[in-house]
């Protein structure tokens, strides 16, 4: 079913299979390269299981936290589509187990166990350990991201469960970057020795342990790597165990979020205040009208609203955190741009199959320009003055006052050039995202093409800017510091332009293509 799922989904559109072609070189060049780095480790005996061990434990924390915010990749890795089904949970356990190494993610998993395992293996004893350590080191991470994600399941898809992960979210991602910042830290003070300890605690973890299993054969330490794979083992015994009572309990258990919601003059209520309160400063006529349709996306629909305050608050936190380390830039605030200016992306993605609707009133390019320019006002009304709040606070934390001019007119020049590319990208490459799991953000088979858009729209956009990134390197090395503050309105004016050009570019394509967005965006 897995391979069958893969297959019809790529034969649907050739974008499609380039954009999954695409992300399988991509990946496939970023495995090879991180397994030659590690092969090159081998021979060092101090530096080698330290970085095995770090790296088994850091994948493993990918793999449980990415199910939960990323696509999983296609239907049989979501256990509710099987709950009607005559399947006993043992067997489907295994089923989807094998399933789920079917992929991009797994294979690029299984790279890094076979890179680790070289760097760290010596003798036959330590070969053989590692010819164990690489199945128990993948299927622990496999094991542990179906476990989390079937756990979820429930809460993730319910409105007020998304609501709640929101703040789960949140944590981990402020953990993430608590971690992240605390390891440059320890290497500023001292270098990888300093985390030689971490290592030795981690090497005792699974899945660290499998790993800490080949390098304690190697050595001859036998008994403690008898204890490190029986560890390693058991680990994974333990995550399919977890998984087969959350698939049980999902699949026996009735879903509490079918159940009406007890207050029915709510929407009344909310309608009644539609025209009140902020809604009254929006413009009349289509553009406020889809101005405020995109602000109540933001505030109402559990996905997006992960979305926008996931980057709202990663935004501030990078530029922040790198300040109080001592290690900050205010051009680091610029980061904070990035992540906001990537909302533009898929504008008609959000809107799922209720995007036919809005396709009725968009008949010429210049209501496509319209509906794209609504948009995008929408997205400035929070991304422009969040902008220059990330600047300000990080100006102030790094004493670099002189630098806010110029900073903030990059940061705005960019976020024009990412408005203009996402409305280019949402016409070109569009995608669905479905609703039915929280932790899908891209429909079977068009995770690739999700990618793919995104990550080509930020490089292109990081392109438009390169004549304002010069004019402010050939300011500095001339010395002309007194001109810098020019760049702030050069770069507001820039981005400005750029934004104009770039929905210009997009409204007659997105008028033209208008069934294909449609049959896209519905898929999920």
């Amino acid at each position: 079913m897995k391979l069958a799922l893969l297959r019809n989904g790529l034969r649907q559109s050739s974008k499609r299979k380039a954009a999954y072609v695409t992300s399988l070189v991509f990946t496939a060049v970023v495995a090879a390269f991180m397994t030659l780095l590690l092969v090159l480790l081998r021979g060092h005996p101090d530096a080698a299981p330290t970085v095995v061990v770090l790296l088994g434990a850091v994948t493993a924390l990918g793999w449980a936290v990415m199910p939960l915010f990323f696509s999983s990749g296609d239907e049989t890795l979501d256990p509710t589509r099987l709950v009607m089904l005559p399947l006993r949970p043992r067997p489907l356990v295994g089923a989807l187990l094998v399933a789920s190494l079917v992929g991009i993610g797994p294979f690029f998993t299984l790279c890094i166990a076979v890179g680790s395992v070289v760097a760290v293996a010596h003798g036959a004893a330590g070969i053989a350990v590692g010819v164990l350590a690489v199945p128990l080191l993948l299927l622990g991470c496999v094991a542990l991201a179906r476990a989390v994600a079937t756990a979820n399941v429930r809460l993730l898809t319910s409105r007020k469960g998304r609501d709640l992960a929101l703040l789960s979210g949140l944590l981990i991602a402020l953990g993430a970057q608590v971690v992240n910042f605390g390891s440059q830290r320890l290497f500023k003070q001292g270098g990888l020795d300093t985390l030689l300890p971490v290592a030795d605690v981690l090497r005792w973890l699974p899945p660290g342990s499998a790993v800490g299993a080949v390098d304690s054969a190697s050595k001859g330490s036998y008994g403690a790597a008898a204890v490190q794979l029986l560890a390693s083992a058991a680990a994974v015994a333990l995550l399919l165990w977890a998984w087969q009572r959350s698939l049980t309990k999902l699949m026996v258990t009735p879903d509490g979020s079918t159940v009406a919601a007890a207050d029915s003059g709510g929407a009344a209520r909310n309608a009644g205040r539609a025209e009140h309160g902020l809604w009254r400063v929006l413009p009349s006529g289509r553009s406020g009208a889809v101005m405020q349709r995109t602000l109540r996306y933001v505030m109402r629909d559990p996905k997006t609203k992960a979305a926008w305050v996931t980057a709202l608050a990663i935004g501030l936190i990078v530029p922040v955190f790198n300040a109080l380390q001592g290690t900050g830039s205010i051009y680091l605030a610029c980061f904070g741009t990035w992540m906001l200016g990537v909302q533009m992306y898929n504008q008609f993605g959000q809107d799922t199959s209720a995007f036919w609707m809005v396709a009725q009133t968009i008949a010429t390019p210049r209501q496509a320009y319209e509906e794209l320019r609504a948009r995008a006002w929408a997205l400035l009304l929070v991304t422009a003055p969040y902008t220059a709040l990330v600047t300000v606070v990080t100006a102030a934390l790094v004493h670099d006052w002189g630098r806010l001019p110029e900073v903030l007119g990059l940061a705005w020049a960019l976020l024009g050039a990412m408005l203009a590319t996402g409305a280019i990208c949402s016409a070109k490459f569009p995608y669905s995202i479905p609703q039915d799991g929280a932790f899908k953000n891209a429909a079977p088979g068009q995770g690739g093409l999700a990618w793919l858009s995104v990550f080509g729209g930020v490089v292109l956009s990081l392109l438009m800017c390169v004549p304002l990134i010069v004019a402010t390197v050939w300011l500095h090395v001339a010395g002309a510091d007194g001109l810098l503050w020019l760049l702030l309105p050069a770069g507001t004016a820039y981005g400005a332009l750029i934004c104009w050009a770039g929905l210009r570019f997009a409204a007659p394509r997105t008028a033209a293509r208008l069934p294909e967005i449609i049959t896209a965006v519905s898929k999920g």
